[in-house]
């Protein structure tokens, strides 16, 4: 019993590193410019408490962007169009899919779940504002793969 509560306490409390990206890279996504022309952009964000000392692969449309921890973000630029966002979870892949606009940024917020073994993820859009503000605060740029 207390090898369980040592470890839902790591799981709960625990920090996982991933690479990082350049700070210069960082402050500048952080004024969150327009896209280049006839393109849109996606920040990919993880900003849970829960589940701190895991690591879970986000993929855009089938490429893995790469690893996420807790307060770290991609971004990519994307086409016009039809994309997914897939994030591992417990069991399998859970993924959200979405209509990219031409000259707009979207924001998907990665969070972490309690699992039967180990703990999910889950992908929800937030409104432009909600994720910058998240992104801002807490977030460091995730180097992609």
């Amino acid at each position: 019993m207390v090898g369980l509560l040592l470890l839902a306490a790591l799981v709960v409390s625990g920090c996982a590193s991933v690479p990082m990206g350049s700070n210069e890279k960082d402050m500048a996504l952080k004024q969150f410019p327009a896209p280049p022309e006839a393109m849109a952009g996606l920040y990919v964000y993880r900003d849970s408490f829960v589940g701190k000392a895991l690591k879970k692969t986000v993929s855009l449309d089938g490429e893995i962007l790469g690893e996420t921890a807790n307060g770290v973000y991609f971004y990519e630029v994307i086409s016009p169009g039809e994309h997914t966002v897939s994030t591992e979870s417990e069991f399998s892949d859970n993924t959200l899919s979405f209509v990219a606009d031409v000259d707009k940024n979207y924001f998907v917020r990665q969070y972490i779940k309690m699992g039967v073994f180990v703990g999910g993820a889950g992908l929800e859009m937030v409104e432009e504002e909600k994720g910058m503000t998240a992104v801002q605060e807490c977030c460091r740029l995730a180097a992609s793969q």
